[in-house]
């Protein structure tokens, strides 16, 4: 019996992937002949913190030192290109409805590898707040926010789910013991076919919504 539902933000509960995918596009453009593989490991990468990737793509892609300066820049551009795309993201189809229906007879958490200050700022700004008994992001671990769910509310692992887009969802899901649905927008390649922990694949919350009525009732 499912009594928990852990919902990660973009691309779960607002459409709001492509703004961070272009903020990313735009914030490495002094580097164009890098901008390829800097989206590929973005997108790839789902689920980690914006804050843990630049350091990876300095590291790794473009193989040069970052400074504590360039970090806060970086950081501080970021958060201002992508809030206001963000705020006006559509939701996912059936995530206001999931949300209104169920607050009353589920916990849901959110957990986002968005920083958590900016990201209780754009929970609150459109309004659904209220229907959410916490909300996690970064710095912390997707992970360690599901274990701190846990163990600070006396929830099981067995009574819970996590719904997220991003094979890194799944790997937090996974050491967390919790279960876990994958969300695949329409179109979008399907990162998550036949791995093992995927209890199964959605497009949209509507179907989360028929999922959870079989699991409590």
């Amino acid at each position: 019996m499912i009594n928990t539902v852990i919902l990660d933000f973009d691309g779960v509960i607002l459409e709001s992937v492509s703004v961070k995918t272009e903020a990313f596009r735009s914030l490495f453009s002094f580097a164009p002949n890098y901008i390829g593989e800097i989206v590929d490991y973005h997108l790839s990468n789902g689920g980690v913190s914006r804050y843990d990737k630049f350091r990876f793509i300095y590291r790794e892609i473009l193989k040069t030192d970052l400074s504590e300066e360039q970090f806060n820049f970086l950081s501080e551009q970021f958060g201002k290109w992508v809030y206001d795309g963000v705020l006006k993201s559509p939701y996912v189809d059936g995530a206001l409805p999931f949300l209104k229906k169920f607050h009353r007879r589920l916990h849901i958490f959110i957990v986002s590898a968005t920083p958590e200050e900016e990201l209780n700022s754009i929970i609150k700004a459109r309004g659904i707040a209220q229907y959410l008994k916490g909300i996690y992001g970064a710095p912390k671990k997707k992970e360690e926010c599901i274990r701190e769910i846990l163990t600070i509310n006396g929830i099981t692992s067995d009574s819970t789910l996590f719904v997220g887009d991003s094979q890194n969802d799944l790997e937090a899901a996974r050491r967390a013991g919790v279960h876990f649905i994958g969300r695949v927008r329409p179109g979008d390649t399907n990162q998550l076919v036949d791995l093992p922990g995927v209890e199964r694949i959605i497009v949209d919350l509507n179907e989360l919504a028929d999922y959870i009525e079989g699991e409590i009732t």
